[in-house]
C-alpha cells in the first residue's frame, strides 16, 4: 500500500496511519475513481429512528399556519360554546380552568418535542457540513491530481523539445 502512503504524505502532509476516517475514505474514493457525493436526505433519514421521525412530524405540524389557525378556531369554538351556547350547563365555565389545563399539558408536551426536533436539525446541519467537507476535500484532491498530470505532461513536452533542439543543434553542427 505504498502509493496510498505516498498520496497521504503528498496531499495531507502526514502518513496514512495518521489520517482520520474522513480523510482515509476520501482518499480511497479518489484512488478508486468512485463518486463520493450522495443524496444527503436519504442518507440522514436512513439513520433516524421511528421516534425521531414522529417527533419531526409533530414539530412540523405544530409549527405550521394550519395548526395555528385550526387551534385558534378550536379556542374560539370552546369559548363560544362555554359562554353563549351552554350558559346553563357549561362543562368548562368562565374562567375556563379545564381549557387552561389542556393548554398547559399541550405546551408541556409540545415544547420538548419541538426542542428534540431542533436538536436533530442541528445534528442534520452537522451531518451535511461533514458531507460538504468530504466532497470539497475530494474535489481538492482531484484538482491536485489534475494539476500534477498537466505539470507532468508539460515537463515531458519540454524534455522532448529540449531533445529536439539538441538534435537540431547537432544536425546544424554537422552541416556547418
Amino acid at each position: 500500500m505504498r502509493p496510498f502512503d505516498d498520496a497521504a504524505q503528498i496531499l495531507f502532509g502526514k502518513p496514512a496511519d495518521q489520517l482520520d476516517e474522513t480523510e482515509r475514505d476520501v482518499l480511497l474514493h479518489s484512488r478508486e475513481g468512485r463518486i463520493l457525493s450522495e443524496d444527503r436526505n436519504i442518507a440522514y433519514e436512513a439513520k433516524q429512528s421511528v421516534g425521531e421521525r414522529i417527533a419531526d412530524a409533530i414539530a412540523r405540524i405544530g409549527g405550521s399556519w394550519g395548526f395555528i389557525v385550526g387551534f385558534l378556531a378550536f379556542l374560539v369554538v370552546w369559548t363560544l360554546a362555554n359562554t353563549l351556547l351552554l350558559t346553563k350547563d357549561a362543562f368548562d365555565p368562565y374562567p375556563f380552568i379545564f381549557l387552561n389545563l389542556v393548554l398547559s399539558m399541550l405546551a408541556a408536551l409540545q415544547a420538548p418535542i419541538i426542542m428534540m426536533s431542533q436538536n436533530r436539525q442541528a445534528a442534520r446541519d452537522r451531518f451535511e457540513a461533514s458531507k460538504d467537507y468530504e466532497v470539497n476535500l475530494k474535489a481538492e484532491i482531484e484538482l491536485m491530481a489534475l494539476h500534477h498530470k498537466i505539470d507532468t505532461h508539460f515537463l515531458e513536452e519540454i524534455a522532448a523539445l529540449k531533445m529536439e533542439i539538441l538534435r537540431l543543434h547537432d544536425v546544424l553542427r554537422e552541416r556547418g
